[in-house]
């Protein structure tokens, strides 16, 4: 029997080596002094990967619940590490001519992206099986090593870039993540059928513990037919639409509200990655206490308040504190989702029903940063930005609170009030978990 413990390390192994496409921004100065390339075209790069990363996650989220996380973890591994060598390749002196090189990079990109979507749901399904227990601590152990992956490696890629070249940047970074990758998917494993943490049967028994809330265990095909699925879709695009939107403005919108210089304004982008990563183990654990649907409604609610006050936040520290809240917010959003769908469609199918709704990181990812330039150049500053992202908030809000009426209906169908189960309730839950599956 494997430690569940491991298997939590060998998911983060997993996504950390994933999360650092974050970090991308460190090669964009870079390319453009090396290549002559536009902001634009150097940038590019990163917005087609993530937009991959959404796509391929729809798709690929059927390959984990056939194959399974080891075969799912190597396969991303493949992609995600030819991109990486191919991005190696193309940026060095063996390509001639610029512009071929930046549609060769492209097209790595492509490659990457799409190892970026396979890996990103591998572990998540898994986790969630070996931890009945803690759902949103699963989730939020897994996916918080994707927010950390830029924290900790945009700073050593910074320097390898300076001290060795774009090129064998790319070709070591290549090389240390199919070691990462490769150790940690071939430890991933779910756990024999019916299994649970010691002593957690005895405590379902006795009512000491609650049974995993799985309202209506659907395929991934089911549940893309009812509005649930597509509450929250709508959920995370706007609250990834948003979050994208001001992480990518961070430092000039720093600059202009404050009045900070540059390089101080570096150093709070620096640290937004640090509080994405702490707020999706935070949150994800956190809704573990107080539901999913409540940890929603807590997010949409405080960053209404958040986005509309952030333009008058003149004070350099409180201005810190709201932007790294609104950082944990969007991280916090990603770690609990794949625990929410838990809870309505069962864990079956949580992968691809998981990877259906991150078509909407796709989306944003290509609407935020385009949406936050859009209003700064009409306008002029990013107090309008700001006050246009606090009113989308209300319609998210609004969706979050619509879910929970619905989650509270279906658990009244079943005698059921979320975070507690009666005795009936709890033998016809274990009772319909079972004919599902």
């Amino acid at each position: 029997m494997k430690n569940r413990w491991l298997i939590a390390l060998a998911a983060v192994g997993v996504h950390a080596s994933l999360g650092s496409v974050y970090a991308w921004s460190v090669f964009k100065k870079p390319f453009i002094q090396a290549f002559g390339w536009t902001e634009m075209q150097a940038g590019m790069p990163f917005g087609l990967a993530i937009f991959l990363l959404g796509m391929s996650a729809a798709v690929m989220g059927h390959v984990v619940e056939k194959r399974g996380p080891r075969f799912s973890g190597l396969l991303s591994t493949l992609f995600w590490v030819v991109g990486l060598l191919g991005a190696g390749f193309v940026t060095s002196d063996a390509i001639a001519g610029n512009e071929l090189r930046m549609w060769l990079l492209y097209f790595f990109c492509v490659i990457a992206g799409t190892g970026l979507g396979t890996g990103y749901v591998t572990p998540v399904s898994t986790l969630m099986k070996w931890f009945p227990d803690r759902r949103g601590l699963a989730t939020g152990l897994a996916i918080m090593g994707f927010g950390f992956g830029a924290f900790f490696g945009a700073p050593v890629m910074a320097k390898m870039i300076q001290s060795l070249g774009i090129s064998s940047t790319f070709y070591i970074l290549g090389v240390v993540y199919l070691v990462i990758m490769t150790a940690s998917s071939l430890y991933l494993e779910p756990p024999p059928k019916g299994w649970m943490p010691e002593g957690m049967k005895e405590a379902l028994a006795s009512g000491k513990k609650k049974p995993a809330m799985d309202l209506m265990p659907m395929n991934a095909n089911e549940a893309v037919k009812t509005k649930p699925f597509y509450g929250l879709w709508i959920m995370m695009f706007i609250n990834i639409t948003c979050g994208i939107a001001v992480i990518s403005v961070a430092s000039p919108l720093a600059q202009e509200v404050t009045g900070m210089s540059a390089l101080v304004a570096g150093g709070v982008v620096g640290l937004i990655g640090l509080f994405n990563g702490a707020g999706r183990l935070f949150w994800a654990s956190f809704s573990d206490y107080i539901g999913r649907p409540v940890t929603y409604i807590v997010f949409f609610a405080a960053q209404i308040l958040a986005f509309w006050l952030l333009p008058s936040m003149k004070e350099v520290l409180v201005f810190q504190v709201v932007l790294y809240f609104i950082a944990t917010c969007y991280g916090g959003g990603f770690s609990t989702l794949p625990a929410y769908i838990g809870d309505i469609f069962g864990t079956k199918q949580v992968s691809a029903i998981h990877g259906y709704v991150l078509t909407a990181w796709a989306m944003a990812g290509m609407v935020g940063s385009m949406l936050a330039s859009f209003l700064r150049q009409t306008t002029g500053s990013y107090t309008a930005m700001t006050k246009v992202f606090a009113a989308i908030f209300v319609v998210a809000l609004v969706v979050s609170i619509a879910m929970r009426i619905f989650v509270n209906r279906e658990l009244a169908k079943k005698h059921l009030t979320y975070g507690q189960v009666e005795a009936d309730g709890m033998a016809v839950a274990t009772a319909e978990e079972e004919s599902f599956h």
